[in-house]
């Protein structure tokens, strides 16, 4: 067999034959660049917008007028927190639900227990005119979060607010807690006065568990909430005061915004405690100044009073006074019958205050200590003595009446039971009801006199005087001619003889010359009587000559 390799010469070996050798190929290609570098920059923003995505929260309110989705912010303190991701109809078809998406950042106040949403838009309140940016920018929902952080977990399903808080939260000062049997004309927003200055509003209110009263919410700014102490006392200031007294008529109100939408004040009570008062503290509303500062009543009595007259004028609210001191005020007035006397009457309901006698109601107290109604003790003794209720005119202009309570000496007497509960305190005629009875009284007397009788008696004397007056006419007339004739010649003879020139005149004198000189020898005679008595026995001693001086 040929070997090949002996052909080849001694010594000399055969060059190795070039082995094909396959180039190694890449794995990765460039065209997977541009998606794998799509693809991470998609995850990039997924992570970056899972990063800032908050929770999402619903809101119902009653309608979703001016809200788009995607649009419309939610903005707390003008600042976007979220959007409106979806708006649906409420299952129950009475309002609609709002989803928002909110941001990462922030998320964990706003998804608290005590957080408040609405919808901005322009608004015309108290406070002024709101949302007019809204008017450009288009409406948005209005965030309202706790100052604090609540850690007991969030909260997702909330209810809107259909018109703005008036005080939101993080703003300084306190709040405070008003009763009052009703609101009258106070509003949200309505201001609250210290000194004549602005320091609050009214911030909410409410009806009491019981549904007799209202629950008035005010807040007061800082620092002036300093200001409120234990004894401060807040009465209303609404509207416009208008009264009529004997100082004449007084017309006051406080400002023209409380006049138009109400408004209430405060002030320090003297003698009270000063110190501050703490939030939510509660406080009686009054609804004047002068009821707020008057000093404390104490507990009320019921008393009732039985009027069978008019009680026309006397409403709840009319004054039950005891020597022009206003003790209480009627409450209630009903129609009553009287089965024993077979008529109606009025019983009139009032509420007193007995630490308004002052220190008689504390004697008597003083001295009963184990008595269980001191009134009794008080009304009792004032009934024997004449004590009883009268109606009387408040003014004559409005035809207004109160009760007052006086003595009268000849009162007659009435029955007073101290045990029954109320008091019963008996009553007597008014002034101007006993002056009716009187005119009555004279207008059946005049009616009793026999008006026809008399006339008929006056016509015959007259004719009877006519008749008489006839006869002097014929007769008496010229005999009364004829004396008057005769005294006017007796009267011109009388002349005559007093004439100047007449003997009578001269006659006259001479006598009274003679009276002269008897009456001188009368004085004579008695002088001379008077120094020497003897001379009627003796006669009369010789004058005595003085001698010549030396």
């Amino acid at each position: 067999m040929h070997d090949p390799t002996t052909n080849q010469p001694d010594g000399q070996t055969e060059p190795a034959q070039p082995r094909l050798i396959p180039a190694k190929r890449s794995r990765f290609s460039w065209i997977w660049i541009l998606p794998i570098a799509a693809a991470l920059v998609g995850a990039s923003l997924v992570l970056r917008n899972w990063m800032l995505t908050g929770p999402r929260i619903t809101i119902s309110f009653d309608s979703a007028e001016g809200l788009a989705v995607d649009q419309t912010k939610l903005r707390y303190r003008e600042v976007d927190v979220g959007t409106i991701s979806d708006i649906q109809v409420s299952p129950d078809r009475k309002g609609v639900l709002v989803t928002a998406q909110l941001e990462r950042d922030g998320s964990e106040f706003i998804t608290q227990k005590d957080t408040r949403f609405w919808v901005v838009r322009p608004r015309l309140g108290l406070s002024g005119v709101s949302g007019l940016g809204t008017l450009l920018s288009g409406v948005y929902i209005g965030v309202d979060a706790p100052f604090e952080v609540n850690k007991k977990g969030e909260q997702l399903d909330f209810v809107g607010l259909e018109s703005p808080p008036e005080v939101t939260s993080g703003r300084a000062g306190k709040r405070y807690v008003l009763t009052a049997p009703e609101l009258g004309s106070l509003d949200l927003g309505s201001p609250l006065y210290y000194k004549g200055i602005q320091v609050g509003q009214v911030s909410s209110y409410e009806l009491n568990e019981e549904g007799n009263g209202v629950r008035v919410q005010v807040f007061v700014d800082a620092p002036n909430d300093k200001f409120v102490t234990q004894g401060s006392r807040f009465w209303n200031v609404s509207g416009v005061n208008m009264s009529l007294d004997s100082t004449g008529f007084n017309v006051r109100t406080h400002s023209l915004v409380s006049a138009l939408a109400g408004g209430l004040a405060f002030d320090q009570m003297e003698g009270e405690p000063t110190d501050v008062a703490q939030a939510d503290s509660q406080y009686e509303l009054f609804p004047t100044q002068e009821r707020a500062m008057a000093e404390p009543d104490g507990p009320a009595v019921e008393l009732r009073f039985h009027f069978h007259q008019s009680v026309r004028g006397l409403v709840p609210g009319s004054k039950v006074e005891f020597r022009g001191l206003e003790l209480g005020q009627v409450y209630d007035v009903d129609l009553e019958f009287d089965f024993e006397r077979k008529r109606f009457f009025a019983l009139v309901k009032a509420r007193i205050y007995p630490q308004r006698f002052g220190r008689l109601y504390e004697r008597v107290v003083e001295a009963r200590p184990d008595e269980k109604d001191p009134m009794s003790a008080l009304f009792k003794p004032m009934v024997e003595r004449g004590l009883r209720g009268q109606l009387r005119p408040a003014s004559l202009i409005t035809g207004q009446q109160y009760i007052a309570l006086e003595f009268f000496d000849k009162a007659p007497e009435a029955d007073f039971d101290e045990n029954a509960k109320p008091l019963v305190v008996p009553v007597i005629a008014g002034d101007f009801d006993r002056l009716q009875e009187q005119v009555s009284d004279i207008v059946t007397k005049i009616a009793a006199i026999p008006f026809d009788q008399i006339g008929k008696n006056l016509q015959s004397g007259l004719t009877e005087l006519g008749q008489v007056l006839k006869q002097l006419d014929k007769t008496t007339v010229p005999q009364l001619n004829g004396a008057l004739k005769s005294m006017d010649a007796a009267v011109q003879k009388l002349g005559a003889m007093l004439d100047s020139d007449s003997s009578f005149n001269t006659s006259v004198d001479q006598t009274l010359s003679e009276l002269k000189r008897s009456l001188r020898s009368l004085r004579d005679l008695s002088d001379t009587l008077q120094s020497q008595p003897s001379a009627v026995l003796r006669g009369r001693s010789p004058d005595v000559l003085p001698e010549p001086a030396p």
